[in-house]
């Protein structure tokens, strides 16, 4: 996942029909600036949260800019597929789908953490399962900042863009412009969590990993990233979960997380699912 910086400019034009027409814009504004104040709130929590370390230094994050092939060009075979599959998508707004999707936009913690904590019949929380919500939180910096270098270095624009269509979560989309969409970095994310998880819990594995490749799908869904962004977030996602195995520290607390796992279950800890 990748540190989103909202750059908001909000203008409008009031025509002068009367009281009753100042009052509604006044109504207007006053939600403008709700959404404004919630938006800016989440975007600085993600800037403190990225701004903490993970487990890997700077110089052991994957390059992706190194690491990944060029996005499709225009007019190619991939780029093709990319907006037949964005189009396949866009049929999806305002269904539970979509819903979802707006839902999995949101990396919050630990609410972010539900549908994998279902799966598994176990709370992840800080308070329930400390060792294992701490493992995951501290992933998350690495498995974003994979995806930066590539998103800088080829700044592709996002589907919505290009089609004009909506995205399901309309309060982010000055921010999103701003910031390229190749790779994923919300899949690369989700994917990393899914095969730690997985190799947590065996028993659950397939429907681990069917919620984290979900959960990057997602990101098309809401229309605004094309599908070889999701492909090469979850290839940064196998790569950084490749190099973490190689920290001593983070292999410590994969243990200790396998270990609170197996108390939760004997103690019958059982997650919130909606």
């Amino acid at each position: 996942m990748q540190l989103r910086r909202v750059l908001w400019v909000i203008s409008f034009v009031v025509m002068a029909t009367g009281f009753a027409g100042f009052g509604e814009t006044g109504q207007v504004d006053a939600q403008q600036e709700g959404i404004k104040a919630e938006t800016l709130k989440k975007e600085a929590a993600m800037s403190q949260m990225m701004n903490k370390a993970g487990y890997l230094s700077s110089e052991a994050i994957p390059d992706s800019a190194v690491l990944l092939p060029e996005p499709p060009a225009e007019g190619s075979g991939a780029m093709a597929y990319d907006e037949e599959i964005s189009r396949k998508n866009l049929v999806l707004r305002d269904t539970p789908r979509w819903i979802q999707a707006a839902k999995d936009a949101d990396i919050k913690f630990p609410e972010v953490f539900e549908g994998f904590a279902c799966i598994m019949n176990i709370p992840i929380t800080e308070e329930a399962t400390p060792r294992l919500y701490t493992l995951l939180r501290k992933m998350t910096l690495d498995a974003g900042k994979s995806t930066r270098a590539a998103k800088a270095k080829y700044n592709r624009p996002r589907p919505f863009l290009v089609n004009n269509e909506p995205i399901c979560t309309p309060e982010e989309q000055g921010a999103l412009m701003n910031n390229g969409s190749y790779p994923s970095g919300h899949t690369a994310v989700g994917w990393a969590w899914a095969l730690i998880l997985a190799e947590l819990s065996p028993e659950q594995a397939g429907a681990i990993l069917q919620r984290g490749r979900a959960f990057g799908e997602s990101r098309m869904v809401c229309n605004v990233h094309w599908q070889s962004d999701v492909t090469e977030g979850r290839f940064m996602a196998d790569c950084t979960v490749a190099r973490l195995h190689g920290e001593p520290l983070f292999r410590a607390d994969l243990e200790a997380a396998r270990a609170e796992i197996q108390a939760a279950r004997t103690k019958g800890l059982k997650p919130t699912c909606h």
